[in-house]
């Protein structure tokens, strides 16, 4: 298949490090960087649809919930893993709509920035869960991000308001361009504080200081749960061709997503 001219611009830039990915090389070279990054996008969002249950299954108030994890370096991988994840998947996030709604076409340069932002973000995660030494106002923290992610949702819905597309299709959306800045800020806020990071529950109780931050807490994780699960129907959809197969996936969904739900609202009953 011969790549089109602009996944040869995309991946022009991104060449040194292609090739020491042999199998993302023979991919792009292939089908295109295009459909190497989406891909990636739906890899790292099913990688953060684990992290989230595992995160949610971590808070809960449930016996079994409270195990001791031994602080292994596989561990401190995997979360530093999954901030460059969210970085990856919220920042394509951000440029699909980018392209979808706003008509940026400058394709290439947005792959670059974020393929390049994305890095940046874990280098600075990583390096807060190294330090451990920096803190920060919870208030103040979410007041600046929560209303960024406001801001950026509704800016996402007063242009899908106007389009023909369903409402899920637009909640997804508009609840992508709110994680867009949520999610990256949360994981920050867990390593902002030291020791904060190690005691999940302690970082939900500073959120649950007062009204404000509950609230905050509260439309994060919903954000979250309905974008998880209509991403994962999406993914479904697009490979399961029997009808049959597809209702019974989706009602596994649902009740995937109702558990989540549930250990959620026993997390905010603390």
């Amino acid at each position: 298949m011969k790549v089109s001219e602009e996944g040869q611009g995309i991946g022009a830039s991104l060449l040194p490090i292609l090739e020491k990915l042999p199998f993302l090389s023979r991919c792009a070279k292939t089908r295109g960087w295009h459909y190497v990054i989406g891909w990636l996008h739906r890899l790292t969002g099913i990688w953060l649809v684990i992290a989230m249950t595992a995160h949610i299954y971590n808070l809960s108030p449930a016996p079994t919930a409270k195990m001791k994890i031994p602080a292994l370096p596989i561990f401190a991988f995997f979360a530093w893993a999954s901030s460059l994840a969210a970085g990856f998947h919220a920042l394509n996030g951000g440029r699909l709509i980018l392209y979808e709604l706003f008509g940026n076409r400058n394709d290439a340069a947005m792959v670059r920035w974020t393929f390049g932002l994305s890095v940046a973000y874990a280098a600075m995660v990583g390096f807060l869960m190294i330090a451990k030494n920096q803190s920060a106002s919870a208030l103040f923290f979410w007041l600046t991000a929560f209303f960024a992610g406001v801001v950026t949702a509704y800016a996402v819905a007063s242009r899908v308001w106007k389009t023909r597309h369903s409402a899920p299709w637009m909640l997804q959306r508009i609840s992508g361009a709110f994680l867009l800045i949520a999610v990256p800020a949360y994981l920050l806020f867990l390593y902002l504080n030291p020791g904060v990071a190690d005691h999940a529950r302690a970082a939900v109780a500073r959120m649950q200081d007062n009204v404000f931050t509950g609230i905050v807490f509260l439309a994060l994780a919903a954000a979250s749960l309905y974008h998880a699960g209509y991403g994962l129907f999406s993914v479904m959809a697009d490979y399961v061709a029997s009808r049959r197969a597809r209702a019974g996936l989706t009602a596994l969904i649902l009740a995937f997503i109702a558990v989540l739900v549930f250990f959620t609202f026993r997390i905010l009953s603390i």
